[in-house]
């Protein structure tokens, strides 16, 4: 595949900008930082696919998860160029298979900054993962420090994979289903396995946040935050452990807590 499938960092994730802060003690001008926001268009073989908002960040690795979980790919094979105009906002992407026809249907997601969705279809987990809940609360405590460390502004979610001990990919980004498609896509282009990984967000867990995590194979996701309804009905359906509110030494989990070594459902 031509172009090098590289991992940035964390630049381009905030900007600054001068305001004006109101207090007791009056009127003051002041710096502050703000997320970054871009509007990132997908073209296939040259026929525009879709346009993401999100973060400046591991775009490459965007649109490899963004199409690996729309079933566009099934294999980081199937593209043989990936290239990432920044000018032009675009990403130019051909696939080997040349009479690649675009899908016709379009789902827009709940997720914020602006989500999209083509390929619904979920994959029911069968995994041996078992977790304590103090090694989830421990991985969480790790997540939440290293967001600690990097974070200037609020206003963005953060997600990260994990085995049972360590983090080994975290992402930022505007959007909650963007920093999984950015997961997806940094673990395609090194290479390294989903399945049977923890999938660790900071926001609100909705339905396709579900699915994603079904395409990565992922059995346990957990957030400091709730998931909606749907999200936990899709996650018994799945065999997804859904963990909620996992802050602290408490954890609420909503699906498959035998995972957990808990035998009540």
């Amino acid at each position: 595949m031509q172009e090098t499938i590289g991992v940035s960092a964390m630049k381009g994730v905030e900007a600054d900008l001068v305001c004006n802060r109101f207090s007791d003690e009056g009127w003051v001008r002041t710096s502050v930082h703000v997320p970054s926001e871009i509007e990132l268009t997908i073209y296939i073989n040259h026929l525009e696919l879709v346009t993401i908002q999100c973060t400046p960040t591991k775009l490459n690795c965007l649109v490899l998860g963004f199409l690996y979980g729309e079933g566009i790919i099934s294999d980081i094979s199937d593209v043989v160029m990936l290239n990432i105009c920044e000018e032009e906002l675009q990403a130019d992407v051909r696939l080997s298979n040349s009479k690649y026809k675009l899908p016709t249907q379009r789902i827009l997601t709940s997720g914020c900054g602006g989500g999209s969705a083509f390929n619904t279809d979920g994959q029911r987990i069968e995994s041996d993962l078992v977790v304590t809940p103090m090694e989830v609360l421990s991985l969480m405590k790790k997540f939440q420090e290293q967001i600690d460390l990097d974070r200037l502004s609020g206003g963005i979610h953060n997600s990260a994979l994990s085995d049972t001990k360590n983090l080994l990919v975290v992402t930022v980004d505007i959007g909650r289903h963007n920093t999984l498609d950015k997961i997806h896509g940094e673990c395609l282009a090194r290479g390294l396995s989903t399945r049977d990984r923890l999938l660790l967000t900071t926001g609100r867990i909705s339905s396709e946040m579900l699915l994603k995590a079904a395409k990565m194979q992922a059995p346990v996701v957990v957030s400091r935050h709730s998931p909606t309804g749907r999200a936990v009905s899709f996650a018994r359906d799945l065999g997804i452990t859904l963990i909620g509110y996992a802050r602290g030494g408490r954890l609420l989990v909503y699906s498959h807590p035998e995972r957990l070594g808990c035998l009540a459902d």
